[in-house]
Formats: C-alpha cells, sequence, structure tokens
C-alpha cells in the first residue's frame, strides 16, 4: 500500500494533543485544591477518574474499532475530548472535574488503541518502528510544552496584558480560577480535532492478528496465565509511578519547600516530561547493545535513586532530582510492553489489550498516595512509590522472555 504521509502527520499530531490533554493534571492539582478547598486524598481522586476511563474502556475500544472502523472512533473520542473539556469549563466544580476527566480519559483511551494500527498502515510496516518513535517525541513535546502554557496562562490573565487571547479568557474566566483557561483551550482543541479527522479521508486498516483483540476465549485463556498477570502489573506499576510523580511533585514542592506551583512547579513537571522524551532516545541506543533486562534494571535503580534525592534532598536538589525521575522512567513502558508480548506464543492483541488496561495504575497509585498523605504527610506517602519501582525492578530478574532483543554481537558477547 501507497504510503499516506498527510495521515502520518495527523497521527503524530494526535500523539500530541493526547499528552496535551492527559499530562497537564499534574502541574494543576495545586492550583485545584486550593480553589476547592480539597484535602490531598479528595485530590487523589483527580487523577484517578481519568486514568480508570482506560480500565473501562480499553478492551471495548478495540471492539468498537473492528466495528466501525478507525475513523468513527477517532471522531467519537474527541467529541468525547470536546465535551469533558467543555462541561468543566463551564462549570467548574470538584464534582464536574471528576466527570469531565472520566469523558475525556475515555476518549483518550479510545485514541490510543486506534492510532498505532493506523500509523502501521498509513506509514508502511518497514517505517513503523520509525514512525512511533516520532510519535512518542509528539507526545513528549506537548507534556514538556504544556505546563509552560498553564503557566503563562495563570501570569498574564487579569494583568496588564491585553492580547487577544488573554483578553477573550478574561471574559469567560474568574480571577480565582485562572487554570480553568486551560479547559477552554482544551475544547477548542478537541472541537479543531474533530473537524480535522471528519475532513480527512482515511486508508482501509487491515489488523494483523496480533493487533486483534478477542474478548472471548483467548482474553479468559490469557487471565488464566500467571505471567500475563505479572506484566499487567509491571505496567499498572509503571504508570502508577509515572502518573504518581508528575500528579504530586508540584503540590510537594510547594508544601516542603515554599515553590510557586504556576512557575518552578510548572517548569519541574515540564522538565519530567522534557526528560523522560529524551531518555527515550538514549534507551533506543543502549537497546542496541544490551539485554533490555539489565537496561530496565540499571534506568529503575536510577529512578530510585533520583526519587529518594528529590524527597529528601534541599530544594535545588530537589527541583533537579525529580525531572531525573522522568528521564529514568523513559525505558520502562516500552521494555516492560516488549518482554510482556515476547513472553506469550499468541494472542498477541488481546494481550496488548490486558496490558493497556493496567495504565489504570495511573487512577490507583495518586489516589493510594493522597490517601497516605491525609494520614502521615506527602513526602512518607510519596515512599509508596518505592513500592512500584521495586516491582519494576524485579521484573528484570524473572523475566524470561521467548525472545530476547537484538544486540550488537560484540557487546553480547562482551557483556553476557
Amino acid at each position: 500500500m501507497k504510503r499516506n504521509n498527510l495521515i502520518v502527520a495527523l497521527i503524530l499530531l494526535i500523539f500530541f494533543v493526547i499528552s496535551f490533554l492527559t499530562n497537564i493534571l499534574g502541574p494543576i492539582i495545586p492550583d485545584i485544591i486550593e480553589s476547592f478547598t480539597l484535602s490531598l486524598g479528595l485530590a487523589g481522586f483527580l487523577p484517578f477518574a481519568f486514568f480508570v476511563a482506560y480500565a473501562v474502556m480499553s478492551i471495548p475500544s478495540g471492539i468498537l474499532v473492528e466495528k466501525y472502523r478507525e475513523k468513527k472512533v477517532l471522531a467519537a473520542a474527541f467529541i468525547m475530548a470536546f465535551a469533558g473539556a467543555l462541561l468543566f469549563a463551564l462549570i467548574p466544580s470538584f464534582g464536574i472535574a471528576l466527570s469531565s476527566l472520566f469523558i475525556i480519559g475515555i476518549g483518550m483511551a479510545m485514541l490510543q488503541v486506534v492510532i498505532n494500527p493506523l500509523l502501521r498502515t498509513a506509514g508502511g510496516d518497514e517505517h513503523f518502528a520509525f514512525n512511533s518513535v516520532l510519535g512518542q517525541l509528539a507526545f513528549g513535546a506537548a507534556s514538556f510544552l504544556s505546563p509552560w502554557l498553564y503557566s503563562f496562562l495563570v501570569n498574564n490573565m487579569h494583568t496588564e496584558n491585553t492580547s487577544g487571547l488573554i483578553t477573550l479568557l478574561n471574559g469567560l474566566v474568574p480571577e480565582s480560577l485562572k487554570w480553568v483557561s486551560l479547559y477552554w483551550v482544551f475544547a477548542v482543541t478537541a472541537f479543531v480535532m474533530v473537524i480535522i479527522v471528519i475532513l480527512a479521508k482515511f486508508p482501509t486498516v487491515e489488523l494483523k492478528e496480533d493487533e486483534k483483540i478477542d474478548a472471548g476465549s483467548s482474553l479468559k485463556e490469557l487471565l488464566g496465565d500467571r505471567m500475563v498477570i505479572l506484566y499487567f502489573l509491571g505496567i499498572f506499576s509503571y504508570v502508577g509511578t509515572e502518573q504518581g510523580v508528575a500528579n504530586w511533585t508540584s503540590k510537594f514542592l510547594q508544601d516542603y519547600h515554599g515553590v510557586d506551583p504556576s512557575t518552578v512547579g510548572a517548569s519541574v513537571i515540564s522538565y519530567f516530561w522534557g526528560l523522560l522524551t529524551v531518555g527515550c532516545l538514549l534507551g533506543l541506543v543502549l537497546l542496541k547493545f544490551f539485554d533490555s533486562r539489565r537496561v530496565l534494571m540499571l534506568f529503575t535503580s536510577g529512578a530510585i535513586v533520583s526519587l529518594l534525592a528529590g524527597l529528601f534532598g534541599p530544594t535545588a536538589v530537589a527541583i533537579i532530582a525529580f525531572p531525573l525521575v522522568g528521564f529514568f522512567a523513559s525505558v520502562m513502558w516500552s521494555i516492560i510492553f516488549s518482554l510482556a508480548l515476547n513472553s506469550v506464543a499468541k494472542h498477541h492483541g488481546t494481550f496488548s489489550g490486558i496490558l493497556c488496561t493496567g495504565i489504570a495504575g495511573g487512577a490507583v497509585v495518586p489516589l493510594v498516595v493522597g490517601g497516605i498523605a491525609e494520614l502521615v504527610g506527602l513526602k512518607v506517602a510519596m515512599l509508596f512509590l518505592l513500592i512500584t519501582l521495586g516491582y519494576i525492578l524485579s521484573i528484570g530478574i524473572w523475566a524470561k522472555p521467548l525472545v530476547t532483543n537484538a544486540t550488537v554481537k560484540r557487546f553480547k558477547d562482551l557483556f553476557n
């Protein structure tokens, strides 16, 4: 099939938008807590509402794609995101925030299921790995930029700045809720994406056997496999760690170091995502020379050391250490996912759906951290992430994939 570069570009844009809508929650949590007078425990329900949608929708999305095809599912996903963002922009309250985040999360889960098979078809099998890396770069770029947008908006709204965008948002958002302006931006972004998807002409995607999801016998067989459950917990632990750091770091810095969440806090989260993206590129190089299990153990150890430095070091150290957790977390998703698929001989599509359901770790772990913080404080509560990181470290010890990653022979002979 002839490559369709316009669709490839659209998919890269979708990667960007997914991240843009998803990873802003961490920087704005301190503002949400202050605006709605929330306890840390209640604030933990914000990421829970968003990421639990992945547990609900990952496998059903695969079934919807096979029945209604990619274009309709993409359009429906962005309509969900538009509705969720607009709802909260119009009625900013804690209860509406939970509903809004769940609706947006449903849309994001649908997008995640569609874009990889579509990227393979539009860009060609032979370019899929390269295009996937481009997608991750687009994802990382949005995660890096969105906290800066938040910082720009809250520091310019209801000030002497009279630019067109700021003046428009001033009329929509009360001075006490400047951060809600982000959801107006999200709503407009999602609406524009609906229009783009409707106008675009999509290729016919023929799902490979390892991309199809079977909610019947294959699912039952896999759920009875101990190794499947162990790798599900690996993805659960990774996303829980990622979101636990991203969602609570700004609040931690505010409480323990007096850092302004709209400036320094936002920049720390921005660099967390930026270094996570840079780490992905380094990880690609390392995986050409070393067994993925060893790379996973090395990077996980680095993440543990960085987390402890961030929690117990002085302000100057914490501001550097928390972004470094992102750097060391960069390879975890791809290595755990590949080890998982390489450890099971069949039903890869259904197994991928199970693994994607593990994204619900981003719902549970920040909620647990928030609940513990209510009892013993956020510093001690964030030590819970040592449990999830410890589990990820253990994968490098017990994983026995049927196929290991290809490495340069000279290095393989030297280190194995």
